[in-house]
Order: structure tokens, then C-alpha cells, then sequence
């Protein structure tokens, strides 16, 4: 055996157990473990404590868990979602993202915070649909006229920033014109695979090998999707381009070709549990480590950044929310504002990817993690808070068009329910 040492990868491991467990003591916080992961990293890291370094194990674990991340990302897209106006306005929602970018990333370039403004607007681009759909499914708006708006914007945001940022800032170098034809000759070999992989879950005879082993210790849907997963990542750096772009085109092709779900309900469930039970937690521990505090607390200037970026951030997606204010009304609209400027995973992984290429410095990387935990900590509790109270308080709307006699026993009976909701001096009067 390689003389390893685990060490790092045990401490590492017992801050993944230890963070939700933490949280779950403390149910009135409400905000994801993601959050105390990275801020655990960056005490036990070199910034303060000096007791964990990113060593072989640790990093290898951290790449994984990178893909696996943007795979159940990729996992989360319903592409029936995707369609009609909901689709036109989440499109036209980040045209103006980047359209509030460009002169937001220009302007901090000339104060000499950013070399690349380009690669700052892409990485404040995205909204973390994993964080967000939580927060919906809490207020019970998932399938409602906001969450669906949210849903679809996420995705598109999400989607469209990790195509750019691979086409544009690819390790590989090369023109922008050759990586562009790179990514169309990716995309069709992933669409060619979805549709090789449809046509065999189609299969009679291989549907039923499948439904006899994949609650067996042979679990062989979760091990096709893993074999997915790595393929398409290892094809992407083949041709290229950035990992994150296959690991998330390996959960979308999962997505599209798993419509049966009733066959095999506790396949994703499998799949999360692998990811968020394992990888995942060390991707975000290890990026709290490698996090420059220091450099960012070393000057009033560099500290100065996070608020900056954090109100660029819900400037450049909260901004497109006003789309939503005509059918939703402004309330809404305005929690669905700060679910949009809800980003972390993805700013985690540009920013590592900029400082890789020397896009970015150290400390600005710093400033861009410290400002999309912020967004974390902050925006959904406050949206949270918006859509319950919408939720609670009946409209008036609703109240006036109530049935006043009672000519029928339904129009009696409405009238009841809407007395019940109006409270005890609406009963009197």
C-alpha cells in the first residue's frame, strides 16, 4: 500500500459528520451545512489554526466531490420545466445579468480589483438551484407560479454560466473559436449517449435485469450513473474543457433519461447520499482551507471587496426579477429576487478555476466565497420570511369576492371557510 497518511482526510471527513449535526441542535438556524463546512475549513485551515492542509487524499476526494456537486445539480433540471414564457423570461432574466455585469466588472477592474472582469460577471452569474429548491419546498411554493419562475431562471442561470466559463476560461488555452466547436462536438456526443442510453432503458429485457439489481448489493443503476458521471468528465478534459461542464451534462442526460421513476424510487435518493453524505462535504471543507483569509483581512481594501461583490451579486440577479412583478406583484417578486442572488457552489468552483489560471488573485477568490456565503446566510432566510407572510395573509381580493347569502349550501359553505380566514372581528361585524 502507497505510503498515504489519512490524517487529513479523517479531520476533514469528522467536520462533514459533525456540521449538520451541529445544525440539526440548532433547528432556528436556517442555513444550509455548507456554510459551516467552508467557515470550518477556514479556521482548521492555514488561515487561523494551522491543523489541516489539503494533502493527496484530500484533493483527489475534493475533485470528486466537484463533480459530483455539479452532477446532482445537473440531476436537478427538469427539462419539461423548460418551455413556454417562463423559459422566454428566465432567458431575457439573464441577458440582463450579464448586460448589469459588464459595466459592474469593468468598473471594479479599473479599480484594480479584478484582471479579468469577463470571469468575475460569469462566476456572479449563477443562482445555486440546490440551495434554492429547499428553500421553496419550505414555503411550499415548489410548484407554484414564484417557484416555478425561480426554478427555471436557476437553471438557465446555472446552465448557460457553466457552458460559458468552460468555452471561455479553459485550462487548456486555445482560440474561443476552436473551443466553441469543441463544445458542439461535445454536445452532440452527449446527446448521441442520452439517446443510446433511452433507447437501452427501453429494453424489455434489460428493464428487468435492472429492477432485479439495483436493490441488491450489485446497486446497478447508481453504479451506471457513476460510470456516466466520470466518462463525461473525462471527456470534457479530453476535448479540452472544463470538468465541471461533463460532470453537469452527466446529470442532465440522467434527468432526461430517468423519467421512470415509479420503478426505482430511491435511486437520486442513493445518489445524494453518496454525494452529500460523502464528496461533497470534502470539496467544500478543502475549499475553506485553501480560502486566503489572511490576505483578504490584511488590508481594509481587500475586506472591503465582499460587501461589493455581494451587492453586485443581487444587483446582476435580483435586478432581472422586476420581470416577475406584473403577474406576481411586488412581494413576491422581491423574494424571488434574493432566491436568484442565491449562489455559492458555483462561485466556490470559478473562483478556484481563476486562481488555477492566475485570472484571479488569492484574495479576491476570498472575497468572492466570503460574499456568496453571505448570500447563503442571508437572502433565503429573508425570502423565507416573505413567502410565508404572502402565504398567511388572505387578499383582499379574495375576501370581496366571498359569497355573502346563502342561496346554496357550496356558497354557504365558502362563505364559512372565508369567515374562519378573516379572524374574529370580520365574524362580528
Amino acid at each position: 500500500m502507497p505510503n498515504v497518511a489519512f490524517t487529513n482526510l479523517f479531520v476533514v471527513c469528522l467536520v462533514g459528520a459533525l456540521a449538520p449535526l451541529a445544525l440539526g441542535f440548532a433547528p432556528r438556524l436556517r442555513f444550509p451545512s455548507v456554510v459551516l463546512e467552508i467557515v470550518a475549513g477556514i479556521v482548521l485551515g492555514p488561515s487561523v489554526l494551522g491543523w489541516v492542509e489539503v494533502d493527496l487524499p484530500v484533493q483527489v476526494l475534493s475533485l470528486i466531490g466537484l463533480a459530483f456537486l455539479l452532477f446532482l445539480s445537473g440531476l436537478e433540471i427538469d427539462p419539461r420545466r423548460l418551455s413556454g414564457p417562463v423559459l422566454r423570461v428566465a432567458l431575457l432574466g439573464y441577458l440582463i445579468t450579464l448586460a448589469l455585469g459588464v459595466p459592474i466588472g469593468l468598473g471594479l477592474k479599473a479599480a484594480g480589483w479584478v484582471s479579468s472582469p469577463l470571469l468575475l460577471v460569469i462566476a456572479l452569474s449563477a443562482t445555486s438551484l440546490g440551495l434554492v429548491v429547499p428553500v421553496l419546498k419550505d414555503a411550499g411554493r415548489t410548484e407554484g407560479e414564484v417557484g416555478q419562475r425561480v426554478i427555471v431562471a436557476a437553471t438557465v442561470a446555472d446552465f448557460t454560466a457553466i457552458v460559458l466559463l468552460s468555452l471561455l476560461f479553459s485550462a487548456s488555452g486555445g482560440s474561443t473559436g476552436s473551443r466553441l466547436i469543441l463544445v458542439g462536438v461535445f454536445a452532440m456526443l452527449v446527446l448521441a449517449t442520452a439517446l443510446v442510453v433511452g433507447r437501452a432503458g427501453m429494453s424489455m429485457g434489460l428493464g428487468d435485469v435492472l429492477r432485479r439489481l439495483q436493490d441488491t448489493t450489485a446497486e446497478i443503476r447508481v453504479r451506471f450513473a457513476v460510470v456516466l458521471l466520470i466518462a463525461f468528465t473525462a471527456l470534457a478534459e479530453r476535448f479540452g474543457l472544463e470538468s465541471i461542464l461533463g460532470a453537469f451534462l452527466a446529470g442532465v442526460v440522467v434527468s432526461v433519461v430517468d423519467r421512470d421513476s415509479a420503478s426505482h424510487p430511491h435511486f437520486r435518493t442513493k445518489l445524494e447520499a453518496i454525494g452529500f453524505g460523502f464528496v461533497i462535504p470534502i470539496f467544500f471543507i478543502s475549499s475553506g482551507v485553501q480560502l486566503d483569509l489572511q490576505g483578504l483581512f490584511h488590508s481594509p481594501s481587500a475586506l472591503l471587496r465582499v460587501p461589493v461583490f455581494l451587492a453586485a451579486l443581487l444587483v446582476m440577479r435580483g435586478v432581472p426579477a422586476l420581470l416577475y412583478v406584473r403577474t406576481l406583484g411586488r412581494r413576491p417578486a422581491f423574494a424571488a429576487a434574493l432566491l436568484q442572488a442565491t449562489s455559492l457552489p458555483f462561485i466556490v468552483a470559478a473562483s478556484q478555476i481563476g486562481v488555477e489560471l492566475g485570472r484571479i488573485s488569492s484574495v479576491t477568490g476570498a472575497a468572492l466565497v466570503s460574499a456568496g456565503l453571505l448570500s447563503v446566510l442571508i437572502f433565503p432566510a429573508i425570502s423565507l420570511g416573505l413567502l410565508r407572510e404572502k402565504t398567511a395573509t388572505p387578499l383582499p381580493e379574495q375576501a370581496q369576492q366571498e359569497p355573502t347569502t346563502d342561496r346554496s349550501g357550496e356558497a354557504t359553505a365558502r362563505s364559512g371557510e372565508a369567515t374562519a380566514r378573516s379572524g374574529e372581528g370580520d365574524r362580528l361585524a
